[in-house]
Order: C-alpha cells, then structure tokens, then sequence
C-alpha cells in the first residue's frame, strides 16, 4: 500500500469514528426515550408580578416542542408520555449600560423558572433545573421606563416576545440534549 492510500486509509477510519462517538451539534441531540411519541405542555404557573407572561412563555414552549418534528404536543398532563412543566418564580430588570446622562439606556431582563420534564412511562425525571435563568438586554427607547418588567413589556412586545423565544429554545435544547 502506498503513502497516499495508507493515509487515506487513517483518516477515513478517523471520520467514521468520530461519526459514531455520539457527539452533535448544540441544539441536534435527542436524549430522550423512544417511546416518547406525545408530550404535554400544560399553562405554566407564574408565581412573578409579570402579568401573561405565563401565557407566552407557554404558547413558545409547545412551539419548540413542535419544531422537534416527531412529536405530537398537547396541553394537558395526562394521557401523555411525557410532561413538561413550569413555573415562573421571578421576571426583574437588571440596568446594564447607562448614557452620558446617567440614565439607564439598556437593561438585562432575567426571567427564572423551576422546569422539569418527566417521563410518565418510567415514572422518572429526565431533566430539571430548579432555577433555569434567562436573560435578554433590551435597550431603553424612552426615558420615562420605570424599574418595572411590567412596563418595560407594556411598552415594547418585541421584548417580551424575544424572551418567551430564548426561554422556550434554551429549555427545550437542554430537554433534548439531558444537561
């Protein structure tokens, strides 16, 4: 054999396994059970001030849920073989970056949830995070933004929205991925 089939040889043998070392780009893993066809995603419980945050946070979790493609999703915690459930237990502002008045211009909105995902057939918990913490900055378009989450979602939806959708992707993917 020569030098160029020798290490063609080499590195096709180190493709194939590194292929089978069960390694996955973030966000591609599946750790979950097979026979986990229908998840339930009941409303999430909001313990925070934040009015209808549940309701968001709850609508883009069975949307990421659903973006998994095989399974079914429904809202309740029975006749499932897996539930998701959730509770908000605090949604506050954080001041990050001040103007040459002293003003607050961005805040870091952190929301903190108690997740857990369980499958019901085996009776077992696959993931849970009893202080799951999200943060997204928003910058402050007015000067009138109380220290308020409330009013800062009041204000600017788009906000509210972008952190329903990095809570929702950053708990699936680690349902899915078992961290």
């Amino acid at each position: 054999m020569n030098r160029r089939a020798a290490g063609l040889a080499v590195v096709v043998a180190a493709v194939v396994s590194v292929a089978g070392c069960g390694y996955a780009l973030a966000g591609r893993g599946n750790a979950l059970p097979a026979d986990i066809q229908v998840i339930g995603v009941p409303a999430i419980v909001n313990q925070s001030s934040t009015p209808d945050i549940d309701r968001v946070l709850t609508d883009e979790v069975r949307r990421e849920f659903q973006g998994k493609g095989k399974y079914r999703i429904l809202p309740q915690a029975t006749g499932v073989d897996a539930v998701f459930t959730a509770t908000i237990t605090s949604v506050a502002l954080r001041p990050v970056a001040f103007n040459s008045s002293n003003q607050v211009s961005q805040f870091a909105i952190v929301t903190t949830a108690n997740v857990q995902f369980k499958d019901l057939h085996g009776d077992r918990i696959i993931w849970q995070n009893p202080a799951v913490s999200v943060t997204d900055d928003y910058n402050v378009t007015t000067s009138a933004v109380p220290n308020d989450p409330t009013a800062l979602f009041t204000q600017d939806s788009a906000a509210f929205q972008r952190m329903a959708e990095k809570f929702a992707r950053e708990v699936v993917t680690s349902v899915f991925e078992a961290f």
